[in-house]
């Protein structure tokens, strides 16, 4: 399982950058889905959501979910690029898979990358 200590993540399987104030599927997840083949990005730029709010829909060969925002905040950038290359999830969920870029929000209920390593070990058993 693959966590980079700078984010932050949910106990739904989403990923925060405090830095950037990018967003998106955690690798567990991504892992528990298996190869993800399609995504819809369900807000738009300009858009002010809160932490929870149900931001995209992904659909893999063997189920769909629902990503739900880790932060509140405007949304400043959507990456469309996601419609046409859902697989980047596959491969890079933290780099070019990142889904929404939020500005001036603050992080809903995250745990840091130890944290969501424990956690998610403790589901896997």
């Amino acid at each position: 399982m693959n966590a980079p200590a700078n984010l932050k993540y949910t106990k739904s399987d989403e990923w925060f950058d405090p830095e950037t104030g990018k967003a998106g599927l955690s690798d567990y997840a991504q892992g528990q889905l298996s190869d993800i083949v399609f995504v819809e990005i369900l807000v738009d730029e300009g858009d002010e959501i809160e932490a929870g709010k149900a931001i995209a829909s992904v659909e893999s060969v063997k189920a769909s979910a629902e990503i739900y925002s880790p932060a509140g905040g405007k949304v400043v950038a959507v990456n469309k690029d996601l419609a046409d290359k859902p697989e980047s999830i596959n491969t890079d969920p933290y780099g070019e898979a990142w889904m929404i870029q939020l500005e001036g929000g603050s992080a809903g209920d995250v745990m840091d990358a130890a944290a969501y390593e424990k956690y998610c070990e403790e589901r896997d058993h």
